[in-house]
């Protein structure tokens, strides 16, 4: 087991849970499953994607705390080597964003000073080239998206017809931290303690080309991640959801919004959890939940 007083790596690339080299990282203590750094990612072609400094953009991955002994593996997988030119990384130390704050930790940035003919990756997120690659996903929904109501009103109802079951995601919590003109919107925080839970489906393509547009994807309010969970008590990799990008203080609901999350979560997360949902609404926010479950409206995003 790594040691606390061991190196704090940013992997971004072939060294995340369900990639060709996550098995480096089997003796790493995990910090952040969701966090960033800033940087312009691009994919190779080889397999693996690469970045380097940008400060205007971001790029996804997870960070870990390894023993020395790790970082002098990683450093070979990486081929670099301190001090010799001809590496293709070198490994630089950045400043990496979680839920939970900001720190410094080595990152592998790209070593060649050859910039044409990149694919740059917009997203900033390597796990992404799955919108394209995959027929199929299976999405996590914890907000409104649980609730199928505007989902069938948008005509849209047929694409979220298989359910895969009930999601339980450990180390983050529920909060409302989009603010929107008419209230918060659902968005999930890696607290380390917390438990998120809510409806996995399995979808198309199409689903997930309105997913991107309900999320507000294109305005930069969410953005598509990639997240390991139990569904129905198993655990699996790279289940589809969206989070929010720039988080702000919590902000209440609007009943009509909160009116859909409780809905559609009733039959598939455990009575505990849909007690804690109302319950939170209730002393967070002074909300009345008979009004809320009773309540008709407009609904806009999220």
């Amino acid at each position: 087991m790594a040691e606390k007083r061991g190196e704090l790596v940013f992997v971004y690339g072939s060294l995340r849970v369900g990639e060709a080299n996550h098995g480096y990282m089997n003796r790493a203590i995990p910090v952040a499953m969701q966090c960033w750094t800033p940087g312009a990612l691009f994919d190779t072609g080889k397999g693996y994607p690469a970045m380097v400094p940008h400060e205007a953009k971001r790029v996804y991955g997870e960070l870990y705390r390894v023993t020395e002994a790790d970082l002098e593996r990683l450093d070979e997988l990486e081929d670099y080597s301190p001090g010799e030119e001809d590496s293709l990384y070198r490994r630089v130390r950045h400043r990496v964003h979680t839920d939970q704050g900001s720190t410094e930790a080595f990152v592998y940035v790209d070593a060649s000073e050859q910039e044409a003919d990149r694919s740059w990756m917009e997203t900033g997120d390597w796990k992404s080239r799955r919108i394209g690659e995959q027929e199929e996903h299976l999405y996590f929904a914890y907000g409104s998206c649980m609730d199928d109501e505007r989902i069938r009103a948008q005509g849209m109802g047929q694409h979220f017809e298989e359910i895969a079951g009930r999601g339980v995601l450990r180390g983050y919590s529920l909060r409302y931290t989009l603010p929107l003109p008419d209230g918060g919107r659902a968005d999930i925080v890696e607290d380390g303690y917390g438990t998120v839970e809510g409806k996995v489906y399995r979808i198309g393509r199409e689903a997930v080309d309105y997913l991107f547009w309900r999320e507000g994807v294109d305005h930069g309010h969410y953005r598509p991640a990639w997240v390991r969970m139990e569904v129905n008590g198993r655990m699996v990799s790279d289940i589809l959801t969206f989070l929010v990008i720039d988080k702000q203080p919590e902000t209440a609901p609007p009943d009509h919004y909160a009116r859909e999350i409780l809905r559609g979560s009733r039959g598939t997360v455990s009575e505990v959890y849909h007690r804690k949902l109302r319950q939170d609404l209730r002393e967070k926010f002074g909300m009345e939940i008979k009004r809320v479950e009773e309540s008709e409206g407009s609904e806009g995003e999220g």
